[in-house]
C-alpha cells in the first residue's frame, strides 16, 4: 500500500526554497541539542558543532534574498512549504515537552 500523497509544494523562488531548506536544517540540529529531550551529550555536541555552519548558510540564504530585492517574506506561502516538509513535527522537537511526554 502506498503512503498518502503529500500536497504539492507551493511555488517558491530558488532563494525562498534555499531559505526553507536551511531553516529546517537549523531546526533539526536544535532539536538534537534540546536539553529537555533524551539523548547523549556526544550527539548534542556534534549537532552544536554543525549548527555553526548551518546558521551561516541560513544567513547567506537571507542575504541572497535581500540582495535580489526579495525584501518581504511571504509568510503564508512559506508556512505552507514548511507544513509540506514536515515542519510541524520538526519544530516541535525544539520546544520543551509537556510533563506527560518526558
Amino acid at each position: 500500500m502506498l503512503p498518502p500523497e503529500l500536497p504539492p509544494l507551493p511555488a517558491l523562488t530558488r532563494a525562498e526554497a534555499e531559505l526553507i531548506d536551511r531553516y529546517l536544517d537549523v531546526v533539526d540540529l536544535l532539536g538534537r541539542i534540546n536539553p529537555a529531550r533524551s539523548g547523549d551529550t556526544y550527539r548534542g555536541l556534534r549537532a552544536a558543532q554543525a549548527l555553526v555552519g548551518r546558521a551561516a548558510e541560513l544567513r547567506d540564504a537571507l542575504t541572497l534574498m535581500h540582495q535580489r530585492g526579495e525584501t518581504e517574506l511571504h509568510a503564508a506561502t512559506l508556512a505552507r512549504a514548511l507544513r509540506v516538509l514536515d515542519g510541524d513535527r520538526r519544530t516541535a522537537r525544539v520546544t520543551v515537552p509537556s510533563d506527560a511526554a518526558s
